[in-house]
């Protein structure tokens, strides 16, 4: 089930999720009810926190996202892992879901960014990711892989063991963070080629346990 706010490119999210699961079916929702009747949800998310998280309660799907979070397998994607955590520096600081530890800050605001080397903001394009910590969702991914990133924000996580992968873009940030039947990463995998199509496919198998 592939959580619809109005924003993201849903589309090309589910078509990914079809590919590597051919045999399931794929629905893209709003209701509350369809979801939390789904084995396992995915929640994108691109364009600006603010109204991405008013988009969720417009819908009604703030609580049924906390429900998800406790009790079936989910992947979030882009703003769909920066929403997990306490705090976003975006649209003028935004209270999020808590369901990690840490804040989302704009890359130049994070101690130690180098604003004398020209790096382009969004950071768009492949990038490295560093595999922190093992998981199901990377079986058959080599540690250092490549995933397609577009982002102006990033995360810096406050709890060490919920982080899973790292990028480093000037400053190091985390690329996916974990607690038991939740992953979160902030590149797309849906853009990613055979390693984004990789982590889909072994989030469709995983059944929410991270050992």
């Amino acid at each position: 089930m592939v959580i619809d706010t109005g924003t993201g490119n849903l589309r090309s999210v589910a078509k990914a999720l079809e590919h590597v699961a051919p045999g399931q079916r794929v629905k893209i929702t709003s209701s509350p009810a369809a979801i939390l009747a789904a084995g396992r949800v995915v929640v994108p998310g691109q364009g600006a926190i603010g109204s991405w998280l008013s988009a969720l309660r417009e819908y009604g799907l703030l609580e049924t996202l906390r429900e998800v979070l406790v009790s079936k397998p989910f992947l979030g994607i882009c703003l769909g892992l920066e929403a997990l955590y306490d705090w976003s520096a975006e649209d003028g600081g935004r209270e999020c879901l808590g369901w990690f530890s840490g804040q989302v800050n704009h890359f130049t605001a994070v101690s130690g960014f180098p604003l004398d080397q020209g790096l382009k903001i969004p950071h768009m394009g492949w990038n490295n990711v560093s595999q922190i910590l093992p998981h199901p969702l990377w079986q058959g991914i080599d540690d250092g892989e490549r995933f397609y990133f577009v982002h102006s924000y990033c995360v810096q996580a406050a709890c060490r063991e919920q982080v899973y992968g790292e990028t480093n873009y000037g400053v190091a940030f985390t690329a996916a963070a974990g607690s038991k039947n939740v992953f979160a990463v902030q590149f797309h995998p849906e853009k990613s080629q055979q390693p984004g199509l990789q982590l889909l496919r072994n989030f469709v198998l995983w059944d929410g346990n991270a050992q």
